[in-house]
């Protein structure tokens, strides 16, 4: 499997993770050509403190299951923003405040959103 469908299919098992705890607004950066930190960003938000951590607890276990395992997780279960580093992908899960706060997608904006529907079909 070439290196690109392996981050693509991390990005896919991420996304679903992510939806199966109902979380919203989900995007996906492709952000390979504008940075060299990562190759994507996934982006979601839980609309309380429980609901992140269930999303975060989601990816990690998904990720973990189809042999992946994070390098480096930032936030606790109280965090508001919580960071999860898989090298090439990037997974952030915010409260829906500090979303908009951040705003990660306008400061991404010249990496490619991806359509949901490549990463929640299969």
């Amino acid at each position: 499997m070439s290196t690109e469908s392996t981050e693509k299919m991390m990005a896919q098992i991420a996304c679903k993770a992510i939806d199966d705890k109902k979380g919203q607004d989900i995007k996906v950066i492709d952000i390979h050509n504008v940075s060299v930190i990562a190759d994507y960003f996934v982006i979601a938000s839980g609309t309380n403190s429980n609901q992140v951590q269930a999303i975060v607890d989601n990816v990690e276990e998904q990720l973990g299951r189809a042999g992946f395992e994070a390098k480096q997780i930032e936030g606790n279960r109280n965090s508001s923003w919580i960071l999860m580093d898989y090298g090439d992908v990037i997974v952030h899960v915010f409260d829906e405040e500090n979303r908009l706060f951040y705003d990660l997608d306008r400061i991404w904006r010249d990496g490619k959103v991806l359509e949901m529907d490549e990463f929640l079909e299969k």
